[in-house]
């Protein structure tokens, strides 16, 4: 991919995030990171280092966009036998095994999934029905599900939501005009496109949304995505029939942060940027989205 991303100069005026904050009511702001390499270790560690200096109020609302090298992940109601590959197999593939504080069951995320982690102080977001200040947990994964549906709309696949479900769904091509059907883990009328799983603490969101762009579906076959068996799970790529820039695919989700969550979106170089001083993770701008080896409430699905 040769297209760089937006750069602070290129995107918008530089911003004052202490001056934005006084102006906080005019308009939200979002500040998003496109990271470079970042297990998955590491990206919960730089969560929770966000997470405490947003509740802090010492930065402001932050969207994380990345990948992840292969790794399953088990959220907090997981059960371990959704996870049907052996660890050898797992091994095999090279693929992590992790547990985190999400709820939910079990995930993959891997090369060619674009995963997102908005990190949102809620009170900042007033409902959409007027009548309460802060956006509440439902709501705001419903947002979540809006700016993944617009985004695959920028690129012409229709989706859909499911009753009861959580994601983004959309029908699947026909088994016959595959040329490997064994691609999806199912037959079923719908397939996801994209999982949400989100942590809510003290109105601070963590963990977020992953999108399967050009992600390679054989992953999937090693658990039952989520604990659902009567689904089957679906990429851009797949839909399409042909690969995507990741990084245009990345600029379509800012563009319906913005529009979804009515902020000003601001790209913003590097986390040492945004905090003013280093945060001891050793990133820098990538030329491109590359492949990259108490009072809670949380949700995955």
């Amino acid at each position: 991919m040769s297209k760089s991303p937006p750069t602070l100069a290129n995107r918008c005026d530089v911003l004052d995030l202490r001056e934005y904050a006084k102006n906080r009511g005019k308009k939200n702001l979002i500040s998003l990171i496109q990271l470079g390499t970042v297990d998955y270790a590491t990206g919960l560690r730089l969560q929770q280092q966000l997470i405490a200096l947003r509740k802090e109020e010492r930065i402001g609302d932050v969207l994380l966009l990345l990948e992840h090298k292969p790794v399953i992940t088990l959220g907090r109601n997981a059960k371990a036998a959704n996870v049907v590959a052996s660890p050898e197999l797992l091994a095999q593939r090279g693929v992590e095994l992790f547990e985190c504080d999400r709820g939910g069951d079990v995930t993959f995320h891997g090369p060619g999934q674009i995963v997102g982690y908005p990190i949102f102080d809620l009170r900042g977001f007033a409902a959409s029905d007027g009548k309460r200040k802060t956006l509440g947990v439902i709501e705001f994964v419903r947002r979540l599900e809006d700016v993944l549906m617009r985004t695959c709309a920028d690129f012409a696949i229709p989706t859909k939501r499911v009753p009861s479900l959580t994601g983004v769904w959309t029908d699947p091509p026909s088994l016959s005009s595959r040329a490997e059907s064994r691609d999806l883990v199912s037959p079923a009328k719908e397939a996801k496109l994209a999982a949400i799983g989100v942590h809510i603490s003290r109105f601070v969101t963590s963990h977020g949304f992953a999108l399967n762009v050009n992600t390679d579906l054989s992953y999937f076959n090693l658990i039952v995505p989520c604990g659902i068996t009567t689904k089957s799970v679906t990429s851009m790529q797949t839909q399409l029939g042909r690969e995507l820039d990741l990084n245009a695919v990345a600029e379509s989700i800012s563009r319906n942060f913005g529009v979804v969550f009515q902020s000003q979106i601001l790209w913003v170089d590097t986390l040492d940027a945004l905090l003013g001083r280093p945060v001891g993770v050793p990133m820098k701008p990538p030329s491109e989205l590359r492949q990259i080896h108490n009072e809670d409430d949380s949700s995955w699905a």
